[in-house]
């Protein structure tokens, strides 16, 4: 195994422990830094991958947390708007929606923080409609997971529940894409020997994560993870500007 590997397979794990916490974003730091160290096809079904592994280990972890109501209210308009959202992608700026989505999130995250009692009702309308859009953004973008943890977060649902919905949540989506880079040829054999300490990576970066999380107050979590969704918002803010302006 080459330093490339070893590296690739570090980041991977800081970066899962980082997405256990958060709910969200390791695909986020991963795929940027897995950019240096291979060609980006080969990086992006690779990042899917550990993706796929590392909600898989979040959803053992945190199965406590799955409740079906949220699951299947939240869950199903969140799959089926992103194959909708998926189709109109060559119809709408991606510049201007990533730069709409980052100023929102801001918007909503910042609020939150300040009004901490602050919380979405948990009703079969609101779990519906955030699904929806967030999986209508997934598919056009590429990218939902801050959305997703905003609607989340601001439900206030218990810090194992968040986790839970979100990685089964992703999951459909990992389940859906990688079928689709491996059928277009992005992953070679020769990269395949490093599947399984990607694996491995994941599950360990998951545990990590959740033994940190266990240790975290409910109300300090919810404020982590809004910084999260708010470092996430500028990322999509300064990516908009610097595609509108090449």
């Amino acid at each position: 195994m080459e330093a490339a590997d070893i590296a690739f397979i570090i980041i991977g794990f800081f970066s899962e422990i980082v997405g256990t916490m958060a709910g969200f974003g390791s695909s986020t730091i991963y795929l940027p830094l897995a950019s240096y160290l291979f060609d980006f096809q080969t990086a992006l079904v690779l990042v899917a991958i550990f993706h796929f592994f590392g909600n898989i280990s979040r959803i053992a972890f945190f199965r406590h947390g799955l409740e079906k109501n949220i699951l299947l209210l939240f869950g199903i308009p969140s799959f089926v708007l992103s194959l909708i959202g998926a189709t109109m992608v060559g119809y709408l700026s991606q510049t201007l929606l990533e730069f709409i989505l980052g100023m929102f999130l801001i918007a909503i995250s910042v609020t939150f923080l300040l009004n901490p009692k602050l919380a979405f009702p948990v009703n079969q309308r609101t779990l519906v409609l955030g699904g929806g859009i967030s999986g209508f953004i997934t598919g056009i973008i590429g990218t939902g997971g801050a959305l997703r943890a905003a609607f989340l977060t601001g439900l206030k649902l218990e810090k194992e529940r968040y986790i839970a919905t979100a990685a089964v949540i992703a999951l459909g989506t990992d389940a859906s894409r990688i079928p689709s880079y491996i059928s277009a040829g992005f992953l070679s054999e020769q990269y395949y020997y490093i599947i399984p300490p990607l694996f491995a990576a994941a599950v360990a970066g998951s545990y990590v994560g959740k033994k940190i999380v266990t240790k975290i107050d409910q109300e300090k979590f919810r404020r982590m993870v809004l910084i999260v969704i708010i470092l996430a918002s500028i990322k999509f803010i300064v990516d908009g500007i610097i595609e509108f302006l090449v």
